[in-house]
């Protein structure tokens, strides 16, 4: 272990010091000591690479095993003891680690052959004398150099003579099991001068010294299979440098993009989108990796642009592509990975399983993926791979059949996707997935209507969920929903803070609690904190689209706290990363007045927004308070009366605190009775007010 190098940096001090305080803590890993350092799991995995070459869970293990070998020199416990006090569960694993870490066993420690090993680290110097001693390291040398001759003669004659595809890996097999052979018998028997075999006796029987060298033909031939093997590995290796080396320095970021339907039967759409949004979402668990999101690939589905021109614009270094079908009861699955900073090919795969295995063949695809490109899957992130959503074939074919229309995100999609969700759960009753999936989906149809038809759905659906998986993000994001559609904010928030506990590099979770504080109980403060946050995940692990939501909550706090330079900096890179959203140019409107304070300026533009999207009555809410604040009244009416019939025929109920503006354009146009219905709706807003500033809205009408 490099102990002395590591402790010397501050940060490593730190960090090891925690570790060390929790120590007997078997469950004390990478999001507790990210937490504790204050900071990110993102940005704590960075530094202790850059600093060490090692991972965050490799250097908590090496941290124990240090504190364990100073327990067993010092302490008379015993190994399970120490196991224990040191965090490892299992005492066989902690001799296994520990083992790997010093090379003999934690028993062996203060029994005098241990010490030795200490002096000479691992005890392997003392180990490879005597391999040479007994002609070992020969023996491994020449065997080697014959072994991949006979390999690469194979892999010449295999195709011309017409063999078996088996035929190379059955060769492989017979000399790997020649080599153990080879090597046992090398260790116990040695070949005498005069011909015949004998015994190899120890070396403190023989009088012989470790590493005494052996006759110089030996060496010469030693010598002579080490050039022949260097020269092969060479002449192999040379003609692939350029088709599969993977840098150690490009990023590891990816993109899985749309996978195309090879049958005629347009109906099997739903399974091989259901096997992209799969490999993409076990992809998108392990922390190695920056996967772009779905959103951002879709707009490739039938896109003919070249490999180099989707990398540049999604930012990624790899890209996934793939076809498939399914034939009865099998799928044909074709995958390939793209180097797209070269656009050759690294990997590709044709998988051709049964139906039944479909969570199988996700997760092979997505641990090949990783493999190809080096990605590091941690034990942890392993185990959530390989958990299935339902054990039921039917109940999730039923599920993707209903996903499909669910990511549309609108009225249409929701009404198709809910009764294929419902399904789903007759066919397996415990598919939390599905559940949350549901409650989501009428809270996204109840939302901002006058009408709640949905509120008993909502709260049975997410409270399922939540039952079946209290760690799912969509479980606790479900039941945050159910109390926000009833307006019980306070209620919601702890179910939101628990799914950041549980996901703490989840953008989407970071971007829901910065929409809660602005949107259901505005907070600059918490806002601002929470676009903070957004910003600290390391803004470039995440997509085009994510990144310019984040941009955008962040600007909106930074302007509602008064820093209008660095809101108008975020919101252009906000208009950069996402130039498709209309809420960026809307704020930016805003932004540019409270800078120059020109109403005129943003005016114009909000009706340049406004031509991009007729519909957007947010715009046209703006619109009218911009014409309010310009003192034109009948300009001002004429916004609010459209806006207000356009949120009316969609059934909302949203802008109750705008309500107070229109009673006083109407007062100024001498609709005084009129005014007074709108001045009452905005009292009965402003006493039922659970944001922090329900004292301003009551000051400002009683004003």
């Amino acid at each position: 272990m490099q102990d002395s190098s590591y402790i010397e940096n501050d940060f490593l001090k730190k960090i090891t010091a925690i570790i060390e305080k929790n120590i007997s803590n078997e469950n004390f890993g990478v999001s507790e000591l990210a937490r504790e350092a204050g900071m990110s799991r993102s940005n704590l995995l960075r530094k202790v690479k850059s600093l060490t070459s090692l991972s965050v869970s490799l250097f908590i293990r090496q941290v124990r095993l240090k504190n364990a070998m100073e327990i067993l020199k010092q302490d008379s416990l015993n190994v399970s003891e120490v196991s224990y006090r040191v965090g490892f569960s299992s005492t066989s694993y902690f001799i296994k680690c520990f083992r790997e870490q010093y090379g003999y066993p934690p028993g062996e420690v203060g029994k005098g052959e241990s010490d030795e090993y200490v002096a000479r680290p691992f005890g392997l110097s003392r180990f490879f004398k005597e391999l040479k001693r007994r002609k070992v390291v020969r023996v491994i040398t020449v065997y080697a150099a014959a072994a991949f001759v006979i390999l690469e003669l194979m892999s010449i004659v295999v195709e011309p003579l017409q063999l078996p595809e088996w035929t190379l890996s059955m060769v492989i097999v017979l000399l790997v099991i020649g080599f153990v052979i080879a090597v046992i018998l090398s260790w116990i028997y040695d070949v005498r001068p005069e011909g015949g075999w004998e015994k190899t006796r120890p070396a403190h029987r023989s009088g012989e010294k470790l590493g005494q060298g052996g006759s110089k033909s030996w060496k010469i031939a030693s010598f002579i299979s080490f050039v022949v093997i260097a020269a092969l590995i060479v002449l192999n290796l040379l003609p692939r440098m350029d088709r599969d080396q993977v840098s150690p320095e490009l990023e590891k970021s990816i993109a899985v993009l749309p996978f195309k339907n090879d049958s005629n039967d347009s109906t099997n759409i739903y399974l091989i989108n259901g096997l992209m949004e799969s490999i993409l979402d076990n992809l998108q668990k392990i922390e190695d990796l920056r996967v772009i999101s779905r959103t951002s690939v879709e707009k490739y589905r039938n896109n003919p642009k070249t490999t180099p021109e989707i990398a540049t614009e999604l930012n990624a270094n790899y890209l996934v592509s793939g076809s498939g079908q399914k034939m009865g009861d099998q799928i044909l699955l074709n995958i390939q990975l793209t180097d797209a900073t070269s656009d050759k090919q690294l990997w590709a795969e044709r998988y051709k399983r049964e139906a039944r295995d479909i969570f199988e063949l996700q997760q092979e695809v997505a641990r090949s993926i990783a493999d190809a490109i080096e990605a590091i899957i941690t034990p942890e992130e392993a185990k959530q791979i390989e958990k299935v959503p339902t054990k039921n074939l039917e109940a999730y074919d039923y599920f993707l059949k209903g996903m499909d229309p669910f990511q549309w995100e609108t009225r249409e999609g929701l009404e198709k996707a809910i009764p294929m969700f419902k399904k789903a759960i007759e066919l397996d009753p415990e598919f939390a997935l599905a559940h949350a999936n549901i409650a989501i989906a009428y809270a996204i149809l109840d939302i901002y209507q006058l009408e709640k038809k949905y509120a008993d759905q909502i709260d049975y659906y997410a409270d399922r969920a939540l039952l079946l998986d209290p760690k799912l993000s969509q479980s606790l994001i479900a039941k945050a929903t159910s109390h926000n559609i009833r307006e019980e904010y306070e209620l919601a928030l702890p179910y939101l803070e628990k799914a950041l506990e549980y996901h703490p590099n989840s953008s989407r979770v970071i971007t829901i609690l910065a929409d809660f504080y602005t949107r259901f109980v505005p907070d600059t403060e918490k806002y601002l904190e929470y676009a903070l946050m957004g910003i600290e995940l390391d803004i470039t692990a995440h997509d085009s689209t994510d990144a310019g939501y984040i941009y955008l909550h962040l600007s909106n706090a930074l302007m509602q706290t008064g820093f209008v330079n660095e809101a108008e900096k975020y919101i252009d890179l906000s208009l950069e990363y996402y130039p498709e959203n209309l809420y960026s140019e809307l704020l930016r409107a805003w932004i540019m007045l409270a800078g120059n304070g020109d109403l005129i300026q943003t005016r114009n533009l909000l009706v340049e927004a406004l031509q991009k999207d007729t519909s957007r009555y947010d715009i046209i809410k703006d619109l009218g308070v911009i014409c309010y604040f310009l003192q034109d009244y009948e300009c001002a009416y004429n916004y609010f009366s459209s806006m207000f019939e356009i949120t009316k025929a969609q059934g909302l109920d949203i802008y109750k605190g705008e309500k107070g503006k229109i009673g006083l354009i109407l007062s100024e146009l001498g609709m005084t009775e009129e005014s007074e219905v709108y001045f009452q709706e905005y009292l009965e807003f402003a006493e039922n007010d659970q944001s922090i500033y329900r004292g301003l809205s009551l000051a400002g009408y009683y004003s």
